[in-house]
């Protein structure tokens, strides 16, 4: 089972990447960072990710209607596409409060979209904190 590290060093082996962080998506802080940041700086772009993380994990319209007990955080991934890159946010399930996301940075000429989506997701059920 891979801790922060070996997770964001085998995010950064999907094609494309550019840069990965672990974020505490409560106070912004990113637990662990990879590769370049978006926008130049790894607190700003955590900082920055968390809130469209809390934005999204905190409203009850993207919550699932499946009737089933309500999971914690409500939303698997988000995923952000601008002119050359793709930002993918995979929510991690903890023993403790479930805050904490997986941010991906992609090129978008190299990135695979659905790979890494589907990559992110395994590799957030394999993820040992604490």
């Amino acid at each position: 089972m891979p801790g922060i590290d070996e997770c964001l060093l085998e995010a950064m082996r999907l094609p494309g990447a550019r840069g990965a962080a672990l974020v505490d998506w409560t106070s912004g802080l990113a637990l662990g960072t990879v590769g370049e940041p978006p926008g130049g700086d790894h607190e700003t772009a955590a900082a920055e990710a968390a809130e469209l993380a809390r934005l999204a994990a905190e409203q009850r319209a993207f919550a699932s209607d499946d009737g089933e007990e309500a999971a914690d955080p409500p939303v698997e991934d988000l995923i952000l596409s601008n002119r050359d890159s793709y930002h993918v946010l995979r929510f991690v399930r903890t023993s403790f409060d479930s805050s904490v996301f997986l941010h991906l940075w992609l090129a978008r000429a190299d990135g695979n979209l659905a790979l890494a989506r589907i990559r992110l997701g395994e590799m957030a059920g394999r993820l040992v904190l604490g």
